[in-house]
């Protein structure tokens, strides 16, 4: 369940400790005069009489009103010099959880300063912890005003901007780094600024600020026959209580007409009992011999239709379920319907289930993208998965290349999740005891026990040594013992993802158990050429240098240790195992200006061009590779149509959480051919010259050109790609353009307010402007790939599925959002001419957009500076 879905949790279900947070005290008192000095010297004693800024400490407790005494022990700021103001700015963990606390609790805090060799209290109030009039745990920072001659004139001060402080924290005002910073330096200003009269203080505390409010309601007793336990909570109004066999929170919400307050109902995700008894009754007692003879009218088999057209994770009514399943045999021949028809069935049922697997088994083939959509997290039934495996056997290995990443997704997935109806026969035992040996397999069905269940097995009967292997984990190492491309990206893909996960490791071992020797050792060595990488980063990182420094200590690394060990035995690269690397050329190697401090290193290789990379540690990878491996299948399903947009996916490998390769093409950033050419026509005419052409250009550079921004703006906006400036706006001398980059995908973006599509109006000028043929091709090829790509979007749709639970930052932070993100962009409900017409529409809004060409002169500004 989705945490927005939630709008408030009761204090008797939290365990936490409560928190308080003090910050400062603002004020200060008229100081002891010279004279008073004389004549009374046991006023200097005190110290906050002979300073402004006085030590202090603070203490605080927790005190109940009715009961009048106390719940806790206090507890103390630690010492703290103050040098122009008192800021202790440190959170005290006070002995009592808020399940603990009572609807009259209340902070009970006190100053302290020192008289002499002893403490004295210089000023004590109270707060109550929660809001009187909604009974919610108090959030965010809170400032007392009180004066200090004035024993009972404390009040509490919640100014505007304060409220807007606390919604920024609480996420509720969206995050704009560059003006936050601004912002928070200009309120510390004003702060600082701030006069308060002589005399008057504020106390500045802070409470913690959970992601939902915490409302106040307290366990007092337990119904003992029934074992429910009964609640009381206090009416705001009346202060009276009221019993109840569950927990809920009676909340003051003013006038109906002016709240909006809401209230969560916990059932709302769950079924409805009612329909659900409805449904079980209507699915047990029709006739199965009558429905296979059922067969729609026109107005039903449209509306089937409709339902089959829906793309993944559609939600389907409680009618729409209905008409699917009641005519189930009548869907039998289209292979489309099959997935919908497992959406509608209640797995958990056995005559459901046992129906349905049947029908499974008769029904029409269905294509590789439903398949991968029954290996998703919404399917733990093992002989589904097995089905959709054996579907998988038929595709070919540069299908399986496309979609292994998420395929081993799947297989982390299976590693997490329990999976229903574990069938023994559909698992493989692997022993994978002897290191460096041919690993032992074999199915659970000759266990002598004959058990037909993985759970009735025992460890004694496995053994420590063996691991049990889904079959989609045994498919894919079948596949990649036979393929040896495959079988590096399988390697590399688990590697990077087998980090503290046993199963994974188990897999992993298996795999490469099961290899010749020969593929074992080129892995091996694969291995050990990444280390060594790694090994150069982290020393070049590490050196607190200039860059020339660190390409110093870099070609001394290359020199002494790689090339060594590259021409005593080439090595596959990782990246790209079609090339061998035998040699390093130093004069290409380089050191880029970063934090991370990334290397340049390019090879020669055995039977073709020099080949460079560009190594990063101390940075996750794995959404960068994500995008490109989408970017690359979206290219061969552009080329399956016989529209070539003369894409550039660049290969990109994660080696690891923290490191990885990416392939290095030649290119310019547009940033840097504006400043060296004021355009692009002219970097490009530098390189490939035509006096014969109206642009100066030669044409199969500006076709290069016009194509590929069109691939890369319909692509870059199906996939949300964010953070898009001229630095990572990449041309090569022969047109093709590209982009670099994808710390930021689906909508994720630090910039405030960034635009759906980037086209820079320089591209559109190098069309020769908007009025230009150019344009008009670009126009067009970007309204065909768009076309193509909805035609396919369940497809890409399952691979976003598969990577759900997957540590991709963009997805992890709300994985059913980055599903729903990318399905918006395909706007599936609209007709292909209605599509169109809404990409015109962005694109012309996109070149019409001024506030990204400021930030692109913000951010070269920035750029600027930096340097």
């Amino acid at each position: 369940m989705s945490i927005k879905s939630v709008t408030f949790c009761v204090s008797n279900e939290v365990a936490l400790p409560l928190q308080i947070k003090i910050d400062s005290l603002e004020g200060s008192k008229p100081l002891l005069k010279a004279s008073q000095k004389l004549t009374q010297p046991s006023l200097i004693q005190r110290t906050s009489d002979v300073q402004a800024d006085s030590e202090m400490f603070v203490s605080v407790q927790v005190f109940d009103m009715k009961s009048r005494r106390n719940l806790t022990i206090p507890v103390y700021t630690p010492y703290i010099p103050f040098k122009n103001l008192r800021k202790w700015d440190v959170w005290l963990t006070l002995p009592i959880t808020l399940e603990q606390l009572t609807s009259h609790s209340t902070l009970h805090i006190v100053l302290w300063e020192f008289d002499g060799d002893k403490e004295v209290e210089f000023f004590s109030t109270e707060t109550p912890l929660f809001e009187q009039n909604s009974r919610t745990l108090k959030r965010g920072s809170e400032s007392i005003k009180f004066k200090y001659d004035e024993p009972d004139s404390s009040t509490i001060e919640t100014n505007e901007t304060q409220q807007l402080i606390n919604k920024f924290k609480q996420g509720e005002i969206k995050a704009v780094p560059w003006l936050d910073e601004l912002t928070f330096q200009q309120l510390s200003k004003n702060s600082k600024k701030r006069k308060l009269p002589q005399g008057t203080f504020i106390l500045n505390i802070e409470y913690p600020l959970f992601d939902l409010p915490v409302v106040y309601a307290e366990k007092l007793s337990s119904n003992v026959q029934g074992n429910i336990p009964t609640y009381h909570n206090f009416d705001v109004n009346t202060d009276t209580q009221t019993s109840r066999p569950e927990p809920q929170a009676k909340i003051s919400i003013g006038n109906a007409a002016d709240s909006t307050l809401k209230f969560y109902d916990p059932d709302q995700f769950n079924p409805d009992p009612i329909e659900e008894k409805f449904r079980r009754l209507e699915r047990a007692s029709t006739n199965t011999s009558l429905e296979k003879e059922l067969k729609p009218d026109a107005k039903k088999r449209d509306a089937l239709n409709t339902i089959i057209s829906y793309p993944p994770g559609s939600d389907l009514t409680a009618h729409e379920k209905g008409l699917v399943w009641k005519y189930r045999y009548y869907l039998m021949n289209n292979k489309k319907a099959l997935t919908k028809l497992l959406q509608v069935t209640n797995l958990t049922e056995e005559s459901e289930r046992k129906e349905v697997l049947e029908l499974v088994d008769a029904w029409a083939e269905i294509d590789i993208e439903d398949a991968l959509e029954l290996l998703g997290s919404a399917y733990r039934n093992l002989s589904l998965r097995s089905y959709a495996v054996n579907r998988l056997k038929k595709a070919s290995d540069s299908e399986l290349e496309l979609y292994l990443l998420q395929l081993v997704q799947a297989v982390c997935f299976e590693s997490g999740e329990p999976l229903s109806d574990k069938s023994a026969s559909e698992f493989t035992i692997v022993n994978v005891a002897q290191s460096g040996a041919a690993a032992q397999t074999s199915p659970i069905s000759e266990l002598n026990n004959g058990s037909n269940s993985v759970n009735e097995l025992n460890n004694s009967e496995l053994g420590q040594s063996s691991v049990l292997i889904s079959p989609l984990a045994e498919f894919l190492i079948r596949r990649a013992i036979i393929n040896s491309r495959l079988g590096n990206f399988f390697y590399w893909y688990l590697k990077s993802e087998s980090e503290g996960n046993q199963y994974l490791t188990h897999i992993l071992e298996s795999f490469v158990s099961r290899l010749p020797k020969e593929r074992r050792a080129k892995l091996k060595h694969q291995s050990l050429f990444i280390s060594m990488l790694e090994s150069f980063c982290l020393e070049v990182k590490n050196l607190r240098d200039t860059t020339p420094k660190k390409v110093e200590l870099l070609m001394h690394l290359l020199t002494s240790k790689l090339r060594p060990f590259l021409r005593s035995a080439p090595v596959e690269l990782p990246l790209d195992p079609d090339f061998t690397v035998t040699d390093v050329i130093l004069q290409d190697c380089r050191v880029f200006k970063s934090s991370l401090s990334p290397v340049k290193i390019a090879f020669n290789t055995l039977h073709g061009p020099e080949y460079a990379l560009m190594f990063k540690v101390g940075d996750d990878l794995r959404q960068d590779q994500l995008v490109v491996q989408i970017i690359s299948l979206m290219n061969e399903l552009l080329k399956n149509e016989n529209v070539d947009l003369k894409l550039t996916p660049y290969k990109i490998l994660a080696t690891g959480s923290k490191e990885g390769a990416i392939q290095f093409i030649p290119n310019d950033t547009l940033a840097s051919i504006l400043s060296k050419h004021h355009g692009i026509l002219p970097y490009l005419r530098t390189h490939y010259p035509s006096s014969g052409t109206d642009l100066g250009v030669q044409d199969f550079v500006i076709d290069n050109f016009v194509k590929s921004c069109a691939g890369y703006c319909v692509i870059t906006y199906i996939l949300g790609v964010g953070d898009r400036h001229l630095d990572n706006l990449l041309v090569t001398p022969d047109g093709h353009f590209f982009h670099a980059d994808f710390g930021y995908i689906l909508g994720q973006d630090p910039k405030p307010f960034p635009p759906l599509m980037k086209l820079p109006p320089q591209i559109i000028e190098s069309f020769g402007g908007a009025d230009s043929e150019n344009y008009n091709k670009f126009r067009s090829y970007c309204f065909v790939a768009y076309s193509i790509l909805r035609r396919n979007a369940n497809l890409i749709l399952n691979l976003f599925e598969l990577m759900k639970p997957s540590d991709i930052p963009d997805i992890k932070i709300d994985p059913d959002g980055a599903m729903l993100k990318v399905k918006e962009k395909f706007c599936l409900d609209m007709s292909e001419e209605e599509a169109i017409i809404h990409f015109q529409n962005l694109i012309n809004a996109s070149v019409s957009a001024l506030l990204p060409l400021v930030i692109d002169r913000l951010h070269n500004l920035a750029q600027y500076w930096r340097a």
